[in-house]
């Protein structure tokens, strides 16, 4: 496996490391078809509950597509191969698209979020980062626009108003501004940053897993849906929880006054 993705076990949880520091962790194909692959990991594992992402260093967390290998690979690679590609493969960093992982995901932003590093982001559940973050799309300094879940997931999490500017601009945006706009869930010490997410993550992992599952694939399969649609796929989840271990095993500690231990069936 590659070096440029680190995979670490942290109890329940594990930590997703981009290891190019030198180039502000910014992916060449070897790198994403490696994160690609511990995604994939992560999900398959039933021990691995949370996951922590995160960049080397604290210069960035991912500066997106490193340009001169994928500009090169864009020159040399016929345009059909790059549309099946990006089409029916997984997006950049793997969960921005075609690669859904429903287990709990926090982002550790360490500096530069920009363009595909910031799709990533977005593709996590929460986001935790330092003082000196920053975030932005560039994409239309450059002649493009995003496209690996930015313009469907940036609305969701910060409403349109708030997209359009980041999305239209391509400017960046510092750590005090995505916290106000709802961008990131909490702003930590540069020092603290990647325990805090850690600690928050292995709080996550002591939850019933399932119903974490759950609750998370109900609310990415609802979008599109009509009211009545989104209210009868919580309602079957809902239900589906009630022959399960972990429902058995939460009940029953709390009745006894104790932590419930899950094990997620």
């Amino acid at each position: 496996m590659s070096d440029d993705i680190l995979y670490e076990r942290h109890g329940h949880v594990r930590l997703i490391t981009i290891n190019r520091p030198a180039r502000m962790n910014s992916m060449d194909f070897a790198a994403n078809d490696a994160l690609i692959e511990r995604w994939k990991e992560f999900d398959a594992d039933d021990d691995a509950r949370c996951a922590v992402v995160t960049g080397a260093g604290d210069r960035a967390f991912c500066a997106g597509a490193d340009l001169k290998t994928y500009t090169m690979a864009y020159a040399t690679t016929p345009v059909p191969e790059f549309r099946r590609r990006f089409t029916n493969g997984p997006g950049f960093g793997g969960i921005t698209r075609n690669l859904p992982v429903f287990k709990p995901i926090v982002a550790a932003v360490n500096g530069f979020a920009v363009s595909g590093g910031l799709e990533l982001a977005l593709a996590a559940d929460l986001r935790f980062c330092s003082p000196s973050a920053r975030f932005g799309l560039q994409d239309t300094r450059w002649g493009f626009h995003a496209c690996d879940g930015a313009l469907v997931r940036l609305k969701e999490i910060v409403g349109l108003g708030n997209a359009m500017e980041m999305i239209l601009s391509g400017d960046l945006f510092d750590a005090g501004h995505a916290y106000r706009i709802g961008l990131v869930n909490r702003v930590v010490d540069a020092g603290r940053l990647l325990a805090e997410s850690l600690d928050y993550a292995a709080r996550l992992a002591s939850r019933a897993p399932l119903p974490q599952r759950m609750a998370k694939e109900v609310m990415h399969r609802i979008h599109g849906m009509s009211l009545d649609e989104a209210l009868r796929l919580e309602s079957d989840s809902f239900r589906d929880l009630g022959d399960t271990h972990d429902l058995d095993e939460g009940t029953r500690a709390f009745r006894e006054g104790r932590d419930a231990e899950f094990l997620g069936r």
